[in-house]
């Protein structure tokens, strides 16, 4: 089940259109980190040590209290921090906004298991002064975007089961008033189309085709690729052994972003096709045993 970005842009009010932003993929953030943080880490890791972020926010005794909430624990831990973070603009005030922001990033909005934090969002705080007084949106760097509201409900698709085969039939957004949504309309071109994605330090091709039947359509037998043109397995890059700016390396699939994806399409009447491939293909390697 492929999210497409109608999904995106329907339950996030966020805007998927207009210019490509994209950018490096990193092997390791060392580097990165130890530039933009003044912090050491270990040899080639993405990782930076929880409790020397909390001690440069002095912030290393501010535990969460018993009954606290999320929310209110947040609200403390600001208020701690405001007392050690450089009030001034300047290198050390970057430097404290970026500690904070790492944290909380990578520690209470998206953490991870284990006692580390780990840096995959290090390369959006590189430039403080972009996008912090106007968010950005997904497709043009440093532009508005509409924001949610109070009209922007997880709309998504509606799960039913079949008796027959007893696989998801999806309810598509066809028909679903746009209403409050003022930003679905030029972003709608996007949405039938498969396109390629590079978000943090993952880029992937959205292969539209390979879930025609959440477009409407009728679901047609499809090959899936187990090789790109890069010869590495997957449909993804992430680990790289070399820093890659993707600007350079993939124009051929920005362009395909600007001229707005390919169109995705199906001849196909019935799913039958569809469910009998996937049947042949991976019948024998589902519930190996009741384990599984």
């Amino acid at each position: 089940m492929i999210p497409s970005l109608e999904d995106v842009s329907r339950i996030t009010g966020l805007r998927i259109y207009r210019r490509a932003v994209s950018g490096f993929t990193y092997p390791c953030y060392q580097s990165l980190a130890e530039r933009l943080l003044g912090l050491p880490i270990g040899h080639r890791s993405s990782l930076v040590p929880r409790v020397a972020l909390q001690e440069s926010l002095g912030l290393y005794e501010a535990g969460k209290n018993a009954g606290e909430s999320e929310d209110e624990y947040l609200e403390r831990l600001v208020r701690v921090s405001q007392r050690e973070l450089a009030s001034e603009p300047g290198a050390q005030a970057d430097l404290d906004l970026r500690h904070f922001l790492i944290l909380f990033l990578g520690r209470f909005l998206f953490a991870t298991r284990g006692d580390a934090v780990h840096c995959r969002f290090l390369p959006l705080l590189e430039d403080l002064g972009l996008g912090l007084s106007t968010p950005p949106s997904l497709g043009e760097r440093g532009s508005h975007t509409a924001g949610p509201c109070a009209h922007c409900t997880p709309l998504g698709f509606t799960p039913r089961f079949t008796q027959s085969w007893g696989l998801v039939v999806w309810q598509p957004y066809l028909g679903e008033s746009d209403e409050g949504q003022p930003w679905l309309v030029p972003a709608r071109p996007y949405f039938g189309r498969s396109v390629w994605l590079h978000a943090l330090n993952l880029v992937l091709p959205l292969h539209l085709f390979l879930c025609q039947r959440s477009l409407g359509l009728r679901q047609s037998a499809v090959e899936f690729p187990t090789r790109d043109r890069f010869h590495r397995p997957g449909w993804s890059f992430q680990g790289l052994h070399d820093t890659t700016d993707w600007r350079e390396c993939l124009k051929e699939q920005i362009q395909n972003w600007e001229r707005r994806g390919k169109v995705v399409k199906s001849t196909a009447i019935t799913d039958d096709a569809y469910l009998q491939a996937y049947a042949l293909k991976y019948g024998g390697k589902v519930y190996k045993s009741a384990r599984h």
